[in-house]
């Protein structure tokens, strides 16, 4: 990386920066971000960590840019090596608010975001059997910001807590209660910094308040769930105990008959763990069209005439739409449709094809409208009308960024319950 260039990318600029921060299993997604404004200073992504190809990438804006090999490195490294740019960086004029963590779950413990202290992290230690594959990761970053910058404030930002407003009517299954009571088992929801988001953007493009509208919002990505948001909380969605659960995704089978496990066990003599694996990994757009899981390499191929890439825009859609509708029943009304995510604000073969399916519900397609809007820009994609449907990109990092801001000011609530 140049060091002049990046001087330059922060030169003058003291202000307080949140430094977002997304831990996955083997790889750390990161930000320095300024939450009134959303600016950017830095991003990038340290990748393959734990292997020999481990390697940090970082993008200082608005051009400078730089790549470095951290082999065998860990979340550790790379939380090190980007705590040290920052701290090099115009010779230490960044001044860092605090850290912004995304946490995959927070079971029912935590209905907003939080400052992380001893409390906070031996509850989320007992609640990580709940997301094995992800909140060990979350944690690993959280540690490795007590490790290198102990003085830094800490905040946790769940995916599930903005789920935690839905009525027990939507979370509870239909199971033995002690498997409520004793092991947890409800339906938490996820992608809820991104529904929180675009609901609280929607409102915004509408001229309305949060509190009065009735939304529905479809996060469509990799990952794929819809949200009924209602007044501005959530009332229900289609993720449940785990992300397995609702609409069609990349590679995620979504809603499938529970007997699937036990059939497919003595047919195929695979594990529960492994058809789990399967359903989580070798399903959804992947499995239905047998090319990847790349929506746009999806609708390209149904395009040319693929019968299995036209079945699985299909099925990706007519689920959708189902569920879309079902929603509709915890909201009574419906204000907006609000499509987000990669999917959602790129693709206007689907969100053309879930408005034709919905006109009972008031949506007509604006096809120019449709076709204008891009994933970098947002606004109304239907006729006028009572009900509208919007294109609103997402920014999760944003929201982080902004809690972690606000949590700091000390405006949070903390712990729901212990």
């Amino acid at each position: 990386m140049q060091e002049a260039s990046r001087e330059a990318a922060v030169s003058g600029r003291p202000d307080s920066w949140v430094l977002v921060l997304n831990s996955g299993s083997s790889s750390v997604k990161f930000a320095l971000v300024l939450p009134a404004s959303g600016e950017r200073l830095m991003a990038g992504m340290g990748e393959r960590l734990g292997t020999a190809g481990a390697v940090l990438r970082i993008q200082w804006f608005p051009a400078a840019a730089g790549e470095e090999g951290l082999p065998g490195g860990n979340h550790q490294a790379v939380v090190a090596r980007v705590l040290e740019h920052v701290a090099a960086a115009s010779n230490g004029g960044i001044r860092l608010l605090g850290a912004g963590h995304r946490v995959v779950h927070g079971g029912d413990r935590f209905s907003a975001s939080i400052r992380v202290d001893d409390a906070v992290l031996v509850a989320l230690r007992s609640i990580s059997h709940l997301a094995p594959l992800h909140n060990p990761a979350n944690l690993a970053g959280i540690d490795a910001i007590s490790v290198f910058r102990p003085d830094l404030p800490q905040v946790a930002v769940f995916d599930t807590a903005f789920h935690q407003t839905m009525p027990a009517h939507a979370f509870r299954y239909a199971v033995p209660e002690e498997w409520y009571t004793q092991h947890g088992v409800r339906r938490y929801g996820f992608h809820g910094t991104s529904h929180r988001f675009v609901s609280e953007q929607a409102a915004v493009l509408l001229g309305r308040s949060p509190r009065e509208l009735r939304l529905v919002t479809a996060h469509l990505g990799n990952g794929c769930s819809a949200a009924a948001v209602r007044d501005g909380v959530s009332v229900d969605t289609t993720m449940g105990l785990t992300p397995l659960e609702g609409l069609v995704m990349g590679t995620r089978s979504g809603d499938v008959d529970p007997g699937l496990i036990g059939y497919m066990t003595g047919r195929t003599g695979m594990t529960a763990d492994q058809l789990i694996m399967a359903l989580n990994n070798d399903s959804g757009l992947g499995g239905l069209a047998g090319m990847g899981s790349d929506m746009r390499t999806v609708e390209a191929a149904a395009a040319a005439g693929n019968e299995r890439a036209q079945l699985a825009v299909e099925v990706f859609v007519y689920r959708l739409a189902k569920a879309i509708a079902g929603l509709v029943v915890g909201l009574q009304r419906l204000d907006a449709l609000v499509f987000t995510g990669g999917i959602g604000e790129n693709s206007a073969v689907v969100r053309s094809m879930v408005l034709s399916r919905l006109g009972f519900l008031g949506l007509t397609e604006d096809v120019q409208a449709n076709a204008d809007h891009g994933r970098h820009t947002g606004g109304r994609i239907s006729l006028g009308g009572p009900v509208q449907a919007l294109v609103v990109p997402t920014d999760e990092e944003l929201l982080i960024a902004r809690d972690t801001a606000r949590v700091m000011a000390g405006s949070s609530r903390a712990l729901a319950s212990t």
